[in-house]
């Protein structure tokens, strides 16, 4: 059996604007003691990961496509399952 991977499309890396930044300056500094709730600095998080470890539920269904359909999303290597989830995530993606 096959391990399950954790990578996924919706990976994304976390970018700090300069207005994060500012409202960090102008934070209250009494709070930066708070061992419980440490108040970290945006380079901290800078390149930070979102999304990585997310792994969506998944439904088995039933699925009838044309021959010619599954013989291109074949002839792109293994995984044509895991492609045609793709393709429909971005179409989902770009309606909304």
């Amino acid at each position: 059996m096959k391990k399950a991977s954790t990578k996924t499309s919706s990976d994304k890396k976390l970018k700090i604007s300069p207005a994060t930044t500012a409202v960090y300056g102008k934070r209250d500094r009494s709070l930066d003691k708070d061992v419980e709730a440490p108040q970290l600095p945006p380079s901290y998080w800078a390149g930070a990961s979102i999304g990585k470890y997310f792994r969506p539920l998944k439904t088995q269904i039933s699925l009838r496509i044309d021959n010619e359909v599954l013989d291109w999303l074949k002839s792109k290597g293994e995984g044509h399952l895991v492609r045609i989830n793709e393709i429909l995530r971005e179409r989902m993606a770009s309606e909304r």
